[in-house]
């Protein structure tokens, strides 16, 4: 199982964001030195307030609120999900068949799906995306 893992546990950057796979435990972001630093201090300062080290960022984005103050921290980093979701296409003759979907949403968008839509949808989250422009100008 653990190679499996492997594959959503991953950290990188382009010019204007960062993306963190969504099998990551804050334990493991916290352990490892390519993942920016002032990302970090926000983990320990604000995530920690109501989110357990061990507990990775799949299952936290999946069970986030809007009450939650994760959620506005991330809110603050302009925070992006991607995640994988059924959807019902019409194929070849006008049939419909249902098939997974690779979506980017807002976090507020995805926080708006409660937990009976998500998994009625199959919803899988495979990615945390992070603004450098907002992680910039977050003051810690």
């Amino acid at each position: 199982m653990e190679a499996e893992n492997r594959d959503y546990k991953y950290f990188m950057q382009d010019t204007g964001s960062i993306y963190l796979g969504a099998r990551l435990s804050y334990t493991e972001i916290l352990q490892d030195e390519m993942i920016n630093f002032k990302y970090k201090s926000i983990v320990e300062h604000y995530i920690f307030k109501d989110t357990d080290p061990e507990t990775t960022l799949e299952s936290q984005l999946y069970y986030m609120t809007k009450e939650q103050f994760s959620y506005r921290t991330y809110q603050q980093l302009k925070a992006r999900v991607k995640i994988s979701i059924l959807e019902e296409k019409k194929g070849l003759f006008g049939r419909k068949k249902t098939a997974y979907q690779t979506k980017i949403l807002p976090l507020s968008e995805f926080a708006d799906m409660n937990l009976a839509q998500k998994k009625a949808k199959g919803v899988m989250v495979q990615e945390l995306i992070l603004s450098k422009l907002a992680l910039m100008s977050f003051s810690v």
